[in-house]
């Protein structure tokens, strides 16, 4: 078995990790095998990054022989004794379960139990489709991050290599196995910063500016729009740019735009307790029974869920939940809901966030 270790002066951690981890605690992991079962392959490869006096440094253990796993993992378990923290990509579907798996094989104790892990795969899986992706496979996130990685490899490749290593040991082949598990926890490092994206739907964007914009619709028609300017918690590292329901989002490092349309035009306010109310079907509203006695029996009839209303034309944003009151709907059975669009409301910077947040929140669930 060989132990390397290796201190990492080109790795920088570009996203607030220490927010809800200790960093000098945190592991970034990922391992190596023969195959994807425990009993029917082996392991041959862990390597691990780690913070130390404000620098990284990579250790990795290294199986000369199949036997020699057993030492790695040894050597491995002695190690992560002193670790809080994981971080690791699909490792609660892989890397885990099998070095579990192994330490069943062997009688070694299952030191997983005191960590708190933070799958990259699980987190950015969700948001492929807002991000564009082809999929969620760690090269496909460094490239759309524009990391570079010196392997070329995959890891079933490597499998060749491996078996070629232990019948005729080289250095090349070394080389090129190390290289390998190298460049994959050090692109851990590397996709933290596409946890921004995830940040966005945390209720965590600000509102910084407000205005009215003209545009023409596909038919022609002349209409008006809200564009909120935004401000994130975390610098977006790539440009993105995403619409649903004529609502469009775009952003880049710390500031974005978000653009959504104006309904402008008469919508029915409904009356929750239509059993208090009369609906009067020349005037088409309704009013509450206290004031009925003052219209003519022949003019007014009980109201319905479906009558009670009072209609206004104004100025209505769109919302996907009752985020604010009074909501108004074209009809009784629209699933469409709108909010007014009032002077005081536009004074209100934080409500915009709350806007904001809300309608960010309806483009990934739509997309």
């Amino acid at each position: 078995m060989k132990i390397i270790k290796s201190e990492l002066s080109n790795i920088k951690l570009n996203y607030p990790l220490d927010e809800t981890m200790e960093l000098e605690k945190t592991l970034f992991i990922d391992i190596e095998t023969t195959g994807f079962t425990a009993k029917g392959s082996s392991l041959y490869l862990i390597g691990c990054i780690y913070q130390k006096n404000n620098s990284f440094h990579l250790i990795q253990w290294f199986a000369d022989h199949y036997d020699d796993e057993v030492q790695v993992l040894r050597e491995f378990f002695r190690f992560v004794q002193d670790y809080s923290y994981l971080v690791h990509f699909n490792g609660n579907n892989f890397d885990i379960p099998y070095l579990q798996q192994k330490a069943i094989q062997y009688g070694l104790p299952d030191t997983f139990d005191h960590f708190e892990a933070l799958d990259l795969y699980r987190r950015i899986a969700p948001f492929k489709e807002f991000l564009k992706l082809p999929n969620c496979k760690q090269k496909t996130i460094e490239i759309f991050l524009n990391v570079n990685r010196e392997d070329t490899f995959h890891g079933g490749e490597l499998i060749s290599v491996y078996h070629e290593y232990v019948k005729a040991p080289s250095e090349s082949n070394l080389q090129i196995l190390l290289l390998h598990n190298a460049d994959d926890i050090q692109g851990l490092v590397s996709l933290l910063p596409v946890l921004s994206y995830c940040d966005l739907f945390l209720n965590t964007v600000r509102v910084t500016k407000v205005q009215a914009n003209y545009y023409t619709d596909y038919v022609g028609d002349k209409k008006q729009e809200v564009l909120m300017k935004l401000r994130f918690k975390n610098p977006l590292p790539v440009a993105v740019s995403q619409g649903v329901n004529n609502c469009y989002f775009t952003g880049f490092d710390m500031e974005g735009t978000l653009k959504v349309p104006i309904f402008q035009g008469e919508l029915k306010y409904f009356y929750a307790n239509y059993r208090d109310y009369y609906y009067l079907p020349l005037e088409d509203c309704s009013i509450h029974k206290s004031v009925a006695h003052f219209v003519d029996h022949d003019h007014r009839i009980k109201a319905t869920a479906s009558n009670c209303y009072t209609k206004k034309t104004s100025s209505y944003l769109p919302q996907w939940d009752v985020l604010f009151q009074p909501f108004f709907k074209e009809d009784y059975r629209s699933k469409e809901l709108y909010f007014e669009l009032t002077d005081e409301f536009k004074k209100q910077r934080d409500d915009f966030s709350r806007y904001a947040n809300h309608v960010l929140q309806m483009l990934f669930e739509n997309l």
